[in-house]
């Protein structure tokens, strides 16, 4: 049975030599391949890059020579490169797109491919049907023999998107503030496709950084590599050693990225990128608007109103803040799953340019983060969210699938003053505390939401949510 290939919220991932085979990834790229020649018949080009997860330079090879026998210039990057920065290569070099054999974040034993269009963007779901729908061409016309073999062969071309991309790092972050501050800084990669690139740019300005997993491993140490708390003890030790005063840490392919503060705690996406909003707004005078997913803190909304700027909530997933991006309608945007991009940067998540904006904060303002965000809560009220994933049976799914088209008026003695469809099921209570639940397109789970004012009153939210789910 052939397997059915789809792109969801950011590409297509599948295990190795289970879904993710030579013969799938052909299938697949012969599918881009037709889909990019159809947008541009007249010499299309696409950049072809990889994180460093295993076999990644032979599947590149595949990539690019598929590309070649359609007539697509193939762009190829030989060395491990960032999703941020094939974003940016995208846009620098006027491709046609961009094939990036990555997993992101997911464990070492799975791999994956990212296209993005020709704004550096991840692809819209138009352009994935549309390349869905090739790949169903193709293995059409590959079993009636009748495919038609291109007759046009283009020469792939070497590509090193480091410099510009680096360049263009240099042209945001106020790296000499960075070392006028004497900031000390830690940095892991673990084990990923941004290795020597935040750490390289600071310290040519002259900023000391020390790194830990500065080295190839296909494993990543054995597990995911997810800059989540949990995967950061090496880095706090780090930390500690040479009294660093921030610690950060970014995906396998650098497009996510994980904050440590001076004394050792991990700071959740959802606070970083509120904190670096009213950040934006204080150092670059930018309040032209901010975008965030629906599962994203509302904290940010709160900061939204106190400086009067236009908020954009989207379903989740980057590509949607990146059309925002896009249009310049806000200076920054993100998703608490860790991206998030900025004002006149890539319509991409940059987990680099995140650690790095957070360094600039950090040495401008001279204080931690921990009171940076306590003085942020005096501002504009306290925001405790969290996420929870619970696996259902194929039971409970089908119930729970029928329980989120109801508009319960009252959650648990909460009244609810407002029902959120933009992607899942949102209740907003009048306390301002929600919660949001969204069924999982790819395995039997329910992703939950919720965020209060106090994380006592989190924990009794919490609870509540879980019941509604298996009552």
């Amino acid at each position: 049975m052939t397997t059915q290939i789809k792109f969801g919220t950011s590409g297509w991932r599948a295990v190795m030599a289970d879904e993710f085979t030579f013969a799938n990834v052909r299938r697949a790229v012969h599918g881009i391949a037709r889909y990019v020649a159809s947008q541009n018949p007249n010499g299309a080009k696409v950049i072809v890059g990889h994180d460093p997860r295993f076999l990644g330079e032979t599947f590149c090879g595949m990539a690019a020579e598929i590309l070649s026998a359609h007539g697509v210039t193939p762009l190829v990057i030989d060395d491990a490169v960032p999703t941020p920065a094939i974003s940016y290569a995208v846009i620098h070099e006027h491709a046609d797109g961009a094939i990036n054999i990555t997993a992101s974040h997911n464990p070492p034993e799975y791999n994956g491919i990212k296209f993005s269009t020709s704004d550096g963007a991840p692809a819209l779901p138009e352009a994935t049907h549309a390349i869905e729908a090739q790949i169903v061409a193709f293995d059409r016309g590959k079993q009636a023999n009748s495919e038609k073999t291109p007759v046009n062969h283009a020469k792939s071309r070497s590509l090193d998107p480091r410099g510009m991309y680096l360049a263009r790092l240099r042209e945001i972050i106020d790296l000499d503030c960075i070392k006028k501050a004497g900031l000390r800084v830690a940095f892991d990669p673990l084990w990923g496709a941004a290795r020597g690139y935040p750490d390289a740019l600071l310290r040519e300005a002259g900023v000391e950084v020390a790194t830990v997993h500065d080295y190839r491993d296909v494993l990543f140490g054995g597990h995911a590599p997810e800059p989540d708390d949990h995967l950061l003890e090496d880095l706090r030790k780090k930390m500690s050693e040479t009294k660093a005063r921030i610690g950060i840490a970014t995906d396998g392919d650098a497009d996510r990225f994980g904050i440590v503060d001076e004394d050792g705690t991990f700071f959740q996406p959802n606070y970083i990128i509120a904190m670096l909003f009213d950040y934006l707004v204080e150092s670059r005078g930018w309040k032209n608007g901010v975008g965030k997913s629906v599962a994203t803190t509302n904290f940010i909304n709160a900061l939204a109103k106190h400086y009067k700027v236009e908020l954009h909530e989207t379903p989740v997933g980057f590509k949607y803040i990146g059309e925002l991006i896009k249009s310049d309608k806000i200076a920054i945007g993100g998703e608490e799953s860790a991206g998030l991009s900025i004002r006149h940067h890539v319509p991409e998540k940059d987990g680099i340019l995140a650690g790095l904006l957070c360094c600039e904060m950090v040495a401008r303002r001279g204080k931690p983060l921990g009171k940076q965000l306590h003085e942020l809560f005096a501002k504009v009220g306290s925001f405790y969210p969290q996420r929870e994933n619970f696996h259902l049976t194929a039971q409970v799914k089908e119930q729970f699938t029928e329980k989120l088209k109801q508009e319960p008026r009252e959650f648990y003695g909460r009244k609810v003053s407002e029902v959120v469809r933009k992607d899942g099921l949102k209740l907003v209570f009048e306390d301002g505390s929600w919660v949001c639940y969204r069924l999982s397109g790819t395995e039997p789970v329910v992703r939950v939401y919720s965020e209060a004012a106090s994380e006592a009153d989190l924990q009794k939210l919490s609870a509540a949510a879980k019941q509604w789910i298996f009552e």
